[in-house]
């Protein structure tokens, strides 16, 4: 059988997670009704499931069984949605704007705001948790959720959320930069890989240091996009408020840097994702492909 083209797959991929998630999600005519709305409002039907995409890239590479994959990639699009239902909310980054509508808070209210990200955080560890011990043993099923808490954690995702939150107006230097993206959005980049390859097997440590190495590469990439794109794209584009950044006094790669220094070292950054799957061969093309996603995309 011929392989998909990247886009042929990542549409497959995108439309699975998509069902996945909407049989995950609580009905929103189960009560409470408002609470299970929201979820599914901000959940579903939007977003470029880049972890998604990442843990079954992984799990393709490494045998892993399509419906422990399936709840791989819910949880840790739940895990992320939440994160930006948080980040959104007035005590945090205070926007109005998110994958193209308006964001929870604005669309229904700051408690229900508040209510829908500790619920998807508790669901993706549900789901997660539900995973047929046939297709995973137990004793990794619980080292994948320790991983999973781990990154969304004060040592992960909410670590470098509260960095970024204190560092506003300060001039941070690249490394301090780099620390807190590699923890607000590299930790999740990098535990969707490792958690799609335990879909299929335990790693051996050299197989676990290469896909650290291409993790750390994607997620510092990302996030330098991410500032590249806030100071050149509109909120059209994006889904969300541009230049938000700037306008809130954040540190930044562009602010660092500069914008042409951010885009070489985004490139960089590619090339080294590249050389980190050299030990898989081939076989690692899928994630070959999302590293030039994340840095050539346009949104």
């Amino acid at each position: 059988m011929t392989e998909l083209a990247f886009d042929a797959w990542a549409r497959e991929v995108q439309a699975e997670v998509e069902g996945a998630l909407d049989s995950f999600l609580p009905a929103a005519a189960s009560v409470p009704h408002k609470l299970h709305e929201a979820m599914r409002y901000t959940a579903l039907g939007g977003g470029k499931r880049v972890r998604p995409l990442l843990a079954y890239a992984s799990g393709a590479l490494f045998g892993g069984d399509r419906g422990a994959l399936a709840r791989v990639a819910s949880a840790v699009e739940m895990i992320h949605v939440y994160s930006l239902v948080h980040d959104d909310m007035p005590c945090m980054d205070d926007d109005d704007l998110r994958r193209g509508k308006p964001t929870v808070h604005v669309a229904y209210d700051e408690a229900t705001a508040l209510l829908v990200g500790d619920t998807l955080q508790a669901q993706a560890f549900q789901v997660l948790a539900d995973t047929d011990t046939g297709a995973v043993p137990p004793a990794r099923l619980v080292t994948m959720l320790r991983l999973l808490a781990e990154a969304a954690g004060s040592t992960g995702m909410c670590g470098g959320q509260a960095i970024d939150l204190d560092s506003v107006g300060l001039a941070l230097t690249r490394d301090e930069l780099e620390r807190m993206h590699q923890l607000k959005t590299g930790a999740m980049l990098r535990v969707s890989v490792i958690l799609g390859a335990l879909a299929g097997r335990d790693l051996a440590p050299r197989e676990l240091e290469a896909l650290a190495a291409y993790s750390k590469a994607i997620g510092l990439a990302f996030q330098v996009v991410d500032d590249v794109l806030d100071a050149t794209a509109d909120s059209a584009t994006l889904g969300k408020t541009a230049g938000k950044d700037a306008a809130d006094n954040k540190p930044t790669y562009v602010s660092i840097l500069g914008l042409e220094p951010s885009r070489a070292l985004a490139e960089q950054l590619r090339r080294e994702a590249h050389e980190a799957l050299a030990p898989f061969g081939e076989q690692a093309q899928r994630l070959r492909e999302l590293a030039d996603l994340i840095v050539q995309r346009k949104a």
